[in-house]
């Protein structure tokens, strides 16, 4: 087996490129991370060298900016593998708290060419676009995107020679989120509509996410870890005037929780966690520091707390969960890439 501090080394480096949270969070995770990897330095060596030729030579996509729906942001980018069958497909979602980020950067994408798998990378609407266009709540925006975008790629099923039955997802934060609600939430398919993409299922294999939030609550978020911050602009609680000024979005925390009655119902929606029941599909959670339920964290916005409630809930209806951080129990598998890769090759 191999050193959970390497794993972890190996894990967040390779993920430097598309690290796209707020900068007072990386605080939290250099301390409960850098700080005792560089005590590994056979290992760190080791990680330096994965990280600078993982996107060294990144292949180009067979379809790029492919547009999914009428908004500039409703766009993807599709990376074909090669091969004389129907090919799994990896739908990538990136991070940045649904107020930025972009789709051009997917971690391991040459290992999942290489494995036979497609990968289609996806922009989407943000939540100050959603709210400047009246979109309630805005969190609707980046989900009914992810949904649409799926039902698209399976649309081009047989164009891009993708097998529709064996389709993941996977994203960091926010796109990690986005990930969780698509797994767990009922199909979006309308069998009656007139558009053919919307009779498309929107349901995955398998989802596996890095540092994913899986609850929008904030009763919740406050009883796991008593520092939460996160969430609020989902929901339109945020200044709209300054949709990039992530301190003052996080300092809207209490006018969240304040407002929790009234959003409720929103909430029960874009919640991943409200949506599991036993016939979602297996899931994967990878976290960067260890867990500590009830307790103030570093990084309370990629806390390890909200994987170990999921995986609760997740165990307690039968639905296969790996839960991965530093000295985590019963890992099978150390990283994202060889965890979707053995789930979509099998």
């Amino acid at each position: 087996m191999s050193c959970p501090q390497a794993d972890i080394a190996i894990r967040l480096l390779c993920s430097v490129a598309v690290l796209e949270d707020e900068i007072h969070d990386l605080f939290g995770i250099f301390q409960a991370v850098l700080v005792p990897v560089m005590r590994f330095p056979k290992f760190f060596a080791t990680s330096i060298l994965l990280s600078a030729t993982a996107f060294a030579a990144k292949p180009e996509p067979a379809e790029k900016d492919f547009k999914y729906g009428t908004h500039e942001r409703q766009a993807l980018d599709f990376y074909k593998a090669v091969s004389d069958k129907p090919t799994p497909l990896i739908v990538h979602i990136h991070g940045g708290g649904w107020i930025n980020g972009d789709k051009h950067k997917v971690p391991g994408l040459d290992q999942y060419l290489k494995a036979g798998i497609s990968v289609a990378s996806i922009n989407y609407r943000y939540t100050w676009q959603a709210q400047q266009d009246g979109i309630e709540p805005p969190v609707k925006a980046p989900f009914e995107d992810a949904a649409r975008a799926i039902q698209t790629l399976r649309s081009k099923a047989a164009e891009w020679n993708i097998d529709k039955t064996k389709v993941a997802a996977t994203g960091r934060s926010a796109g990690a989120c986005t990930s969780l609600w698509l797994a767990m939430h009922d199909d979006l398919a309308d069998p009656e509509s007139t558009d053919p993409i919307a009779r498309e299922s929107s349901r995955l294999s398998c989802a596996a996410v890095d540092v994913a939030q899986t609850s929008l609550d904030p009763k919740q978020l406050r009883e796991w870890t008593p520092n939460s911050r996160y969430g609020g602009h989902a929901f339109g609680i945020t200044d709209i005037s300054k949709p990039h000024d992530t301190k003052g979005r996080d300092s809207k925390f209490q006018e969240f929780h304040d407002n929790r009655e009234r959003l409720l119902p929103w909430i029960k929606e874009y919640s991943p966690i409200e949506q599991a029941s036993s016939d979602d599909p297996p899931i994967y959670l990878f976290y960067a520091s260890r867990p500590s339920v009830g307790k103030k964290q570093g990084d309370p916005t990629h806390t390890a707390n909200y994987g170990v409630k999921l995986e609760e809930r997740l165990k307690s209806l039968g639905v296969p969960c790996e839960l991965v951080y530093p000295g985590a129990p019963d890992v099978t598998h150390s990283r994202i890439e060889n965890y979707l890769i053995d789930r979509l090759t099998k």
